[in-house]
């Protein structure tokens, strides 16, 4: 399932190099020498009409020149020169182009003349603007790139051509190995989550790092992130964390939903660990591609200097890593071995006069202790010892960056004395660090990383049936909109929240002074108090005009307030309508914490939910936290859990702790009204009161676009797109058709125990003696946005009985797909039911074309795929396999 046309940019076997030259300081002989240099050991084709040889080649005057299609196109001649060359590129066979030439812009027209002469041919641009693409383990560097990148395991996509040779030269000082390197430049086609895709599956590329101004197309962009981080790092620098703030909004909300708040909350959601300078991006994805996860590593830390240990430690508590308690058979080990004036404790301070010997008995100790997970090894300079033998003794000791099968850290202290020591430790595969404070924090981003992994399992379904006001809440929004209205009156909005779970108090409409009062006596006959609210459809924010008040203890109170508003109106908003006033209880629930709750739709990454501490200053406080729609218990209970807040929501001294499930069904609740509903753009609700009794809303406000008030969802705006629960249906036999989930990894292992060898090598084009959980990670956890897979599970055993799945490829066109049906029972038509449910599917989804490969001899799929209608053929390059495909245009169901 390959990204269009792209392989043969980390991976041509030619290139040709247009705007080649011998002009000392240009472009063109930078390129053409870095190729030289680098010894690629393909073909290279200079391009120039000014040559006839170039370095040694023979060069060629145009395109059409070439002996052969090249592979990869490198591009840096006049822009105005670039849209023909690509034409010309396209008509001989290149299927991949990276343009260095800078200055073609939407504003020239150049860009489009590009992009429309590599259309017909599917050549894909990389550019412009850019410095080029660099593949050290493949002797490729075409680029102009003042120094080489050195080969190794980290792949580079950098936005910024400066920042990408910053970071070559940086990490070459460094001892830092890449397998690729991308300047992405102006991303007029390929784009970042193009790259990411394409690097997910290179077996050479062990972690992603990514500088990115911007990230276009983000629904992709997540889609790529979240199946690359499921089986490596994806690590990312994004600057601009201090934009200016939003605008006046008309929500609380609104106001607080920073862009880069948002760009957080997306990363986080993809699983993509983000850093904040340059440094951190090596440090971060050499410790979480070199060790297993870890989510909270237990950590000791083995120093010859006291000091230096106590600072680690207090280090690692700021990065929240437990510090490990050693166990009294490790402490009698290292009692045996160590002087008697050692620490006795974690940090364990060998002395320092520590020799090797000293170094390597204090580490094997601690790390056979059961209630270590991790190890930071320290060192500080002094007379008595050598830091580089002491170097040496960890070293030994390692076998994959591990000691004992657990990760361990090295910190050695000083410039000139631990250089070599350094040295040693790189050499050895041991993760090191120049000071104890970026020690912490790569562990801090290996136990990160980790929590990331975990969240990414989770795939939050379209809906919840116990939350279902969609026939509620319709109405209202579909009457606001026919008034021409965009915000509703608190009353309209408490009865759409309520719909949705979230409890809301008792409220009585009055459109007049005499009609307050009325209210009032009811509503004190089980009330001690009431409150009086203006309703005004022109006034947000009531509380801002004195629009509220509260205690109220008789109905002549509430009259004479409600006059109060009026006067204050008049007086402050005199064009503002009054449309009446909104009584309800005065809740009084003293040991309660106020709360926000609220939903923002950002035009990058869509529909944003909101919550952290409320009340009038909630602008000032700005304790919040911001997550991606939708959610579900684990990521809604997440988002509690970042706020300062939570700590007051778990309790104290003689206050129990609030509801959390209340609160957390509040937060699935707006979920899912979002999810419902595309015509929301803002949601507030503020306060939201929690205690140990539940959650009340006792304000809420919602903004609609009335353009959209009839669409229905799940909403298309979704960064993430939620788990496709409508699809699910019972067939002959009986079976449960529903999409894949990724719990469903657990019934693998049975179902593949009834799947002959011979079925695995039909299915998978070759033979296969076991799946890897690995794999079958990637075959469960999938975003819904370009891959779908349909299982049917026997009933009610719930066995796995078969699944059918596709891949799309990034422009949604066009899709892969493939069908598995136990080998026991085959035969029955569940792999008729099963694909004729992926092709309802693929066509609702907008899917245009699905196809597949088979091997000739696979006579039961090719039977299968003709009684659905496929064309098929001999494929052209590989005569064993038979290309089936079908236009979803000419599907119309099942019989």
């Amino acid at each position: 399932m390959t990204i269009r046309n792209l392989d043969l940019a980390l991976r041509p076997n030619s290139v040709a190099i247009v705007g080649a030259s011998e002009r000392s300081g240009s472009v063109g002989k930078v390129v053409l020498q870095n190729m030289r240099q680098a010894r690629f050991a393909g073909a290279i084709y200079p391009v120039n009409p000014k040559y006839d040889e170039l370095s040694g080649l023979r060069c060629y005057r145009q395109v059409p020149d070439l002996p052969a299609a090249p592979d990869l196109a490198v591009i840096m001649t006049p822009p105005q020169s670039v849209p023909d060359l690509i034409d010309e590129l396209g008509k001989k066979g290149c299927k991949v182009a990276v343009v260095l030439t800078a200055g073609l812009t939407a504003t020239n027209g150049l860009r489009k003349r590009m992009l429309d002469a590599a259309a017909p041919y599917l050549l894909r641009v990389i550019g412009p603007n850019t410095i080029g693409i660099l593949s050290p383990t493949l002797g490729l560097n075409a680029s102009f790139s003042h120094i080489a990148a050195p080969p190794g395991r980290l792949a580079l996509l950098s936005q910024s051509g400066a920042i990408a040779t910053t970071l070559i030269d940086w990490a070459r000082a460094e001892g830092v190995g890449f397998s690729h390197v991308v300047s992405m430049g102006d991303m007029a086609d390929v784009d970042v989550g193009d790259l990411v895709n394409l690097l997910a599956r290179d077996q050479e590329t062990a972690a992603i790092l990514l500088y990115l101004e911007s990230i276009p197309q983000p629904r992709k962009f997540l889609s790529a992130v979240r199946a690359a981080a499921r089986s490596k790092p994806v690590v990312v620098v994004k600057p601009g964390r201090h934009a200016a703030a939003a605008k006046a909004a008309a929500t609380h909300t609104g106001a607080l939903a920073g862009a880069d708040r948002v760009v957080d909350a997306a990363l986080r959601r993809a699983g993509a660990v983000r850093v904040f300078d340059l440094q951190d991006l090596f440090a971060a994805a050499e410790t979480i591609a070199r060790f297993p996860p870890a989510a909270a590593p237990r950590l000791a830390v083995v120093t010859n200097g006291g000091g230096a240990g106590v600072l680690a430690i207090d280090q690692l508590i700021d990065e929240n890593i437990p510090i490990a308690e050693l166990s009294d058979a490790t402490i009698a080990a290292l009692d045996a071995t160590l002087p008697a004036t050692w620490s006795r404790a974690n940090p364990v301070d060998i002395i320092g006069d520590a020799p090797p010997e000293r170094y390597r008995a204090a580490i094997d100790a601690v790390a056979a202790d059961p209630g270590v997970d991790a190890i930071l090894a320290m060192n500080c300079p002094t007379g008595l010892a050598s830091p580089e033998a002491a170097a040496h003794a960890v070293a030994d000791a390692v076998t994959n960056g591990l000691i004992g099968g657990k990760p361990i850290f090295a910190c050695w202290l000083g410039e000139y004395a631990a250089r070599g020591a350094r040295t040693v430790l790189q050499e050895a595969g041991v993760a090191s660090f120049d000071t104890p404070a970026q020690a912490a924090q790569a562990v801090g981003f290996l136990s990160r990383w980790t929590r990331l992994q975990a969240k990414l399992r989770r795939v939050p379904e379209s809906r919840n049936d116990a939350i279902s006001g969609e026939a509620i809440a319709r109405p209202i929004f579909v009457a606001v909109a026919a008034e021409g209205r965009t915000m509703l009156t608190e009353p309209e909005a408490k009865v759409v929240i309520k719909a949705y779970g979230i409890p809301v108090p008792e409220l009585i409409v009055a459109a007049t002074l005499q009609e307050v009062e009325t209210a009032a006596t009811k509503l004190l006959e089980t009330a001690p108090r009431i409150v009086v609210k203006l309703l005004s459809k022109a006034i947000s924010h009531k509380s801002d005009i004195g629009g509220v008040a509260l205690d109220l203890q008789t109905p002549g109170d509430a009259a004479a307030a409600a006059r109060a508003m009026l006067e204050r109106v008049a007086s402050t908003r005199p064009e503002a309508a009054i449309d009446g006033f909104a009584l309800q209880p005065m809740i009084r629930r003293g040991r309660a914490v106020e709360l926000i709750a609220g939903v923002n739709c950002d035009p990058s990454f869509g529909p944003t939910i909101l919550f952290g501490a409320g009340g009038i200053s909630v602008e000032v406080v700005d304790d919040t936290a911001i997550g991606l729609v939708p959610l579900d218990e684990v990521l809604a209970g997440d988002l509690i859990d970042r706020t300062r807040v939570s700590r007051l929501l778990a309790g104290y001294r003689d206050r129990p702790a609030a509801d959390r499930n209340a609160i957390i069904g509040a937060l699935n609740g707006l979920s899912q009204l979002i999810v419902d509903f595309p015509c929301v753009k803002g949601v507030d609700i503020n306060p939201l009161l929690a205690d140990a009794d539940g959650v009340i809303a006792l304000d809420a406000r919602i903004e609609i676009d009335p353009v959209r008030v009839l669409e229905k969802g799940p909403n298309p705006d979704l960064a993430i797109r939620p788990y496709p629960s409508g699809w699910e249906r019972i067939v002959a036999g009986p079976y449960r058709i529903r999409p894949i989930r990724p719990i469903d990894a657990e019934l693998y292992p049975r179902f593949l125990e009834k799947v002959t060898p011979e079925d695995i090598r039909l299915r998978f084009l070759s033979p296969i003696e076991v799946l890897s959980p690995e794999m079958m990670t990637r075959l469960t956890q999938l975003d819904y946005d370009r891959d779908m897979a349909f299982i049917a599970l026997d009933e009610p055993s719930g066995e796995l009985a078969a699944i059918a799945r596709f891949s799309a490829e990034p422009d949604h066109q066009a899709a892969e797909f493939g069908v598995l049906v136990r080998s026991d029972l085959q035969g029955h038509g569940l792999g008729t039911l099963l694909m004729g449910q992926l092709l309802d599917y693929a066509k609702a989804d907008g899917i245009e074309r699905l196809y597949g490969l088979m091997l000739r001899e696979n006579l039961g799929m090719i039977a299968l795929s003709d009684a659905l209608g496929f064309a098929h053929e001999t494929d052209p390059v590989d005569p064993t396999l038979i290309r089936v495909g079908l236009a979803l245009a000419n599907w119309h169901g099942l019989p």
